[in-house]
């Protein structure tokens, strides 16, 4: 199993964000991932009608079973209506120019093209967008209970690992600690 790591610099996120403005779709799929900690198999799973005039997103998460329901923020709200204006509901919000449902090997190039483009160097694929978030979020809002909670996780230190910051962390301690 291939360990992929979170998009930790806001540039690179950036930079990731200007590489897929020309193609909507995968622009949505990158925002979406990152700003809401969904794994893509949950992503990919949406219809328009799922996410259209909805202030809420609620689902059955795939790898758990669990319901898990959620608020969009007005940013990440703002780009889906953008997309789907005039899309059918039953459409799926992700899909190929054949108007099949995008899959995970789809999403994953995708995500690596655009890695790739923006100069990253560290192992990418589509679980960078849920754990980029986590350490995201974590990093602004410094609750691991909170985030354990959004990810179902067991233990605040499967988080902590999940979102690569034991390591971080304990190096930052070591760099600045001197008696």
């Amino acid at each position: 199993m291939n360990i992929v790591q979170p998009i930790k610099k806001i540039e690179d996120i950036q930079k990731i964000k200007k590489y897929l403005a020309k193609k909507p779709r995968n622009a949505l799929l990158f925002s979406f991932g990152i700003n809401t900690g969904l794994r893509v198999s949950d992503i990919l799973s949406l219809n328009v009608g799922d996410v259209k005039d909805r202030d809420y997103i609620e689902i059955r998460e795939k790898k758990t079973n669990k319901h898990k329901k959620f608020p969009l923020n007005r940013f990440l709200k703002a780009e889906i209506e953008l997309f789907v204006k005039d899309k059918p509901p039953e459409q799926p919000l992700f899909y190929t120019q054949k108007h099949c449902r995008l899959d995970r090997a789809q999403a994953y190039r995708i995500l690596n093209k655009a890695a790739h483009a923006a100069g990253i160097t560290e192992k990418i694929g589509t679980h960078t967008l849920r754990k980029t978030f986590g350490y995201h979020h974590y990093k602004k809002y410094n609750d691991i209970v909170l985030l354990q909670k959004i990810f179902n996780h067991s233990s605040p230190s499967v988080t902590l690992r999940y979102i690569c910051i034991e390591q971080e962390d304990i190096d930052e301690v070591y760099r600045n600690f001197y008696l």
